[in-house]
């Protein structure tokens, strides 16, 4: 049963890849607000953003978002959902803008007024029509980080979300995911290796590797 303050309840994972085992019997039960997945390298951050995402499919467990199980009614689990991989060539032949303009049709609470503050934030418009292959580390992680935090995905999932940022960007990602934290029915898991400063987490996870 999930407690009427959770958002996201995890029962019961299983995954294993074929050389190692990364999750046996894990649990957690998110409430709304800001959710920090906290691990050394190779600890299975990633992989446990996949299976939240959908993209990877557990051995066994059960994961609910809203109500909604990821096994059993797994498109209108992931019409929920906001994931993208930033190692992922997948986007590649896309400019920034386009793959923004597509995301208003995938997500109902999609906030123009919210990517807009983000594009100024994380200074995109010079990056805005160049193809995601022509971006830097940096400057990809940001276009995929204001087209989450715009979404409003019930659970939005954000991986390593410095690498390659500066100073400025590291200390606006910092404001943004602090204006994100108070948003009823919405929880933003952010995986990385250490609490980013200044963030108000509401919950802290941290994986063993």
């Amino acid at each position: 049963m999930v407690a009427d303050n959770v958002v996201l309840q995890v029962e019961g994972l299983c995954f294993a890849y074929p050389e190692c085992g990364v999750l046996d019997q894990w649990q957690m039960a998110l409430p709304a607000g800001l959710a920090l997945v906290r691990g050394d390298e190779s600890s299975g951050k990633t992989t446990l953003l996949r299976l939240l995402a959908g993209e990877l499919r557990p051995q066994a467990g059960q994961i609910t978002l809203q109500g909604l199980s990821a096994s059993d009614a797994p498109k209108a689990y992931a019409q929920h959902v906001f994931w993208a991989d930033p190692r992922s060539g997948e986007l590649d032949k896309l400019t920034a803008r386009d793959w923004l303009g597509s995301l208003p049709a995938r997500y109902p609470q999609w906030d123009a007024a919210v990517l807009a503050t983000h594009t100024e934030g994380f200074t995109l418009h010079e990056h805005l029509d160049k193809p995601f292959y022509a971006l830097s580390t940096g400057s990809k992680r940001k276009v995929l980080m204001a087209g989450a935090l715009a979404s409003g995905a019930p659970l939005t999932l954000i991986d390593e979300p410095v690498g390659g940022l500066d100073k400025p960007s590291v200390a606006y990602l910092a404001r943004a995911l602090t204006q994100v934290a108070g948003q009823p029915g919405r929880v933003v898991v952010v995986a990385h290796y250490e609490a980013l400063p200044g963030v108000p987490w509401g919950t802290v996870v941290d994986l063993a590797g």
